[in-house]
């Protein structure tokens, strides 16, 4: 039975973890025409989840805080229910849909679609933004967008570790770069969820990922598909240390997700040796944990021609591709812990603060939901 209350986080303002307030009496909400409503079961951590609660998607200099916005209004209200990489049970079903998917397990593609558009993506927005997402034990979704996963190799905290905030980014920024098999793709940030869906959609696409990295970490992202590790630490010279770390092969394309200082030194890589270059130098950025200012030479940009792509989202496309990726198992899920819902502040710490050993994605799992799903991977 479903109840009228449930249990969950509310994101009450901008600031810092205090911000976030976990309830027990928040209302059950209800599916409408063509959406499910799912028990969650676990959902995956994003880095944007910590940048919307301190409010840092500013696109003007001006502005101290500002809110994912591009649409051209704002979409995040308070209170919000954040959490994008759901995974749950669908429980009950809205008008026009099949009363036979109740008990579906699945993944939510967690964009808010301007349109039925498959190939494209302008104005993107997400579920735990501009609508409720998964820190809770509910959450209603569009049935379309809720894929049924069987696999039972995977448990739902693991799936919830493919979700595709992280991994439909990953594969947007590989796609826009328009990356082919056999190039050489220098990965930043190499250990976080984006870096190493980077690293496993390489090797499903035929390139050869390069990962850089902090020093701790390298057997796992070996493990995981990187070619070499580049330790970020390691020399002051960034093409240096690419250089020596890869055997001196040409970067193709940069997926950075790092930005700030780091920006120059990895334009630099891409323009190194461009007599024996094939392609045009290509570089894709999707974060800015370093920082969201660079001071680029733009001559550099354009008189050796490099390609830049932003992206946040991808397309309903890609996000289908993945869910096939994922049912034929050649999708990993690189699940660092997970945490109770409740524990959430201590949650935000630790993703804040990650240690040496820390690789791919940390889940909340509803306390109603903890010993069957979140216990078994507390550590």
């Amino acid at each position: 039975m479903i109840p009228e209350k449930m249990a969950g986080v509310q994101l009450t303002g901008h600031g810092g973890i205090e911000k976030l307030v976990y309830r027990d009496d928040i209302t059950v909400p209800t599916p409408s025409t063509g959406e499910v409503l799912v028990r969650v079961t676990a959902t995956a951590k994003n880095n944007t989840d910590r940048k919307v609660r301190e409010g840092l998607y500013s696109i003007d200099d001006e502005k101290d805080i500002a809110s994912f916005q591009i649409g051209g209004s704002p979409t995040l209200t308070f209170p919000r229910i954040q959490g994008a990489d759901v995974v749950g049970q669908v429980v009950e079903t809205g008008d026009g849909v099949s009363k036979e998917r109740i008990g579906e397990r699945g993944l939510l593609d967690f964009n808010i679609y301007a349109d039925e558009r498959r190939d494209i993506n302008l104005t993107p927005d997400y579920y735990g933004h501009g609508r409720d997402g998964g820190y809770a034990e509910y959450v209603v979704v569009p049935s379309n967008q809720f894929y049924r996963i069987d696999n039972p190799e995977l448990a739902d905290a693991q799936l919830a570790a493919l979700g595709m905030c992280s991994y439909q980014t990953a594969l947007h920024m590989l796609t826009a770069a328009q990356v082919k098999k056999g190039e050489h793709i220098l990965v930043t940030g190499a250990s976080g969820g984006v870096g190493t869906a980077l690293i496993q959609l390489c090797r499903i696409l035929g390139a050869i990922p390069h990962a850089v990295s902090s020093s701790g970490k390298e057997q796992a992202l070996l493990n995981l598909g990187a070619e070499s590790i580049v330790d970020r630490t390691a020399s002051p010279d960034l093409k240096t240390a690419v250089h020596k770390a890869t055997g001196g092969v040409i970067i193709d394309a940069v997926m950075d997700l790092v930005g700030g200082e780091m920006t120059n030194p990895l334009i630099d890589v891409l323009i190194d040796r461009m007599a024996e270059r094939k392609t045009y130098p290509r570089l894709s950025n999707a974060g800015a944990s370093a920082g969201s200012t660079s001071q680029i030479l733009w001559s550099k940009i354009y008189l050796y021609q490099v390609h830049i792509f932003g992206v946040s989202h991808g397309t309903r496309e890609e996000a289908e591709w993945l869910i096939e990726w994922i049912r034929d198992g050649r999708l990993s899920p690189v699940l660092h812990r997970t945490f109770r819902l409740s524990d959430i502040h201590n949650a935000e710490n630790y993703f804040a603060h990650k240690s040496g050993d820390y690789i791919g994605k940390i889940a909340l799992v509803p306390d109603s939901q903890w010993q069957q799903h979140g216990a078994p991977f507390a550590s």
